[in-house]
């Protein structure tokens, strides 16, 4: 989670919403990814996705068996059907989704590819939601000077 943590500090530099996030297979980080929905003007940028795509590309498939996932945030739907579509064996999250439901708990579930994943959320919850309250708030009081 520190290398998550420290992948979503460099989004955060760019002026992005600070996600990071880690795939590992063993004690090996196979993929990185932090957000750059914005930089890009992708939907689809987000930390988990891009970590996910890195991590296929290393191991040569699109399966990746064995991995659990590291993300400072609750994963979106979007990105736990990712998730499940890789068959990642378990998820790590930091701070919990404030704004919306994010139904990882029920997603990671629902049996709907044959496969079911852990899923842990609290993982240095501290730290993480720190950061994302940092950001909006910077954010926000940016915005009220203008």
């Amino acid at each position: 989670m520190r290398e998550a943590l420290r992948l979503a500090e460099k989004a955060r530099s760019l002026g992005e919403v600070p996600i990071g996030a880690v795939v590992v297979v063993g004690e090996k980080i196979v993929g990185r990814g932090y957000n750059l929905r914005t930089k890009l003007q992708l939907a689809t940028q987000h930390a988990e996705i891009r970590a996910i795509d890195r991590a296929c590309k290393k191991l040569g498939s699109w399966r990746l068996e064995g991995a659990e996932i590291y993300v400072t945030l609750e994963p979106c739907p979007m990105c736990m059907g990712a998730i499940l579509n890789a068959r990642i064996e378990r998820v790590y999250f930091g701070a919990y989704e404030q704004k919306g439901r994010s139904l990882t708990a029920e997603l990671a579930n629902a049996n709907l590819l044959n496969h079911k994943v852990e899923v842990q959320g609290g993982v240095m919850e501290e730290e993480c939601a720190k950061l994302i309250t940092a950001f909006f708030s910077d954010m926000r009081a940016r915005e009220k000077k203008k």
